[in-house]
């Protein structure tokens, strides 16, 4: 929009800090409220694909980010005995895409955010637990509201639907954490074993470190201590091949977290007058198609562009929905398709190069961007 807009947003997380950051910068007026005390940091790290990357640069951060995280040129699957089934060459989609691709623990990457937006004189309310009708009082006060507060329990997304949206469980359990420096995995290669119904994917990050996460089928029994996931997770892989045990035994165990993994189907819409939902409130997809924190980024990037093209708010959040939703349902298609082959009895290779090229995955990462 050519003039400028009061901007609220209801939430601090990727998509939140990073709509934040690009308003800001194009000079709107932007209040940010988070429901926590500090800048969520939930989950142990995230994989910037070109397509994040790309909006990365927009923000100023592309070169901050590389410098704090890894640099993989590699992907490699293995079975649970430590037998290479396939690998996917990250270099050539990134040379395709024309961006790096980037791994970071999530705390660095959310301090990296939230250092920007603070830069540009932005402050964050927190403690600010939003309610149905501060939703309503904020479209109000504000020219545009933007719910980017999460998957599981979005209060702006509530409030554009009659009907409760309740999302849903896959029937998998991922156990996440950050590990010390390892020998056993080079820095510079993205690991992903797999058994009967299990994973465990270790992703190097800087200085020799990574974030981990196992996975196995399990009911959503959100009242079992973490202590008692933890011990599951050491008895189905202690066997398995040494980067797995290595990860086991020099785990931080502070940073240790469960996440029963849920995901919500597509929405017919995503907005009604000023209030929009953006990021995984709007269209969460399973950590299998690995575009979550990537499309939420794009969701900010995308929505800052139509605000500048045109004095109709209407009109802007109507062809946001148009341009968007088709890409981010591919997204969590894919991550249900991907999931559901995984965690089967008869686990089949998934990486990308055994059902899409690199020049497909590269048109994919980059439609609507480049």
């Amino acid at each position: 929009m050519t003039r400028t807009q009061n901007i609220a947003i209801v939430g601090a997380g990727v998509a939140g800090l990073a709509l934040a950051i690009l308003a800001t910068q194009q000079g709107h007026k932007v209040n940010l409220f988070e429901r926590g005390s500090t800048v969520s940091s939930v989950g142990a790290g995230v994989t910037l694909w070109p397509n994040a990357m790309f909006v990365m640069q927009q923000m100023g951060l592309e070169r901050e980010l590389m410098r704090m995280g890894g640099s993989p040129d590699m992907m490699r699957q293995f079975d649970q005995h430590g037998s290479l089934q396939t690998e996917f060459d990250v270099l050539a989609v990134n040379s395709l895409c024309g961006f790096p691709s980037v791994t970071i623990l999530r705390r660095e990457l959310m301090s990296a955010m939230a250092g920007a937006f603070e830069r540009l004189g932005g402050k964050i309310t927190f403690n600010s637990s939003i309610s149905a009708a501060d939703v309503m009082k904020l479209g109000k006060d504000f020219d545009l509201v933007v719910g980017a507060d999460g998957r599981m329990n979005s209060v702006v997304r509530q409030t554009l639907y009659a009907e409760e949206i309740t999302p849903r469980y896959h029937g998998f359990v991922n156990v996440i954490g950050v590990a010390k420096p390892l020998t056993a995995v080079p820095d510079n290669v993205i690991y992903d074993f797999r058994g009967q119904g299990q994973r465990f994917g270790i992703v190097p990050v800087n200085d020799g470190g990574c974030y981990w996460a196992g996975a196995w089928n399990t009911s959503a029994d959100k009242e079992r201590p973490k202590a008692d996931l933890y011990a599951e997770l050491h008895q189905r892989f202690h066997d398995w091949p040494e980067a797995v045990k290595k990860i086991l035994l020099t785990c931080d165990s502070a940073s240790v977290s469960r996440v029963f993994v849920h995901d919500i189907d597509p929405l017919p819409f995503w907005h009604h007058d000023n209030v929009l939902i953006i990021g995984d409130a709007a269209h969460a997809s399973l950590p299998t198609s690995g575009q979550g924190a990537c499309q939420a980024l794009e969701d900010a990037w995308h929505l800052t562009q139509l605000l500048n093209q045109t004095d109709n708010l209407e009109i802007a959040l109507q062809r946001f929905y148009q341009q968007r939703h088709i890409k981010t349902s591919s997204a969590q298609k894919v991550g249900r398709e991907f999931a559901t082959k995984i965690f089967s009895e008869q686990p089949e290779p998934l990486l990308p190069t055994s059902n899409i090229s690199a020049v497909e995955l590269s048109r994919f990462w980059m439609q609507g961007l480049t």
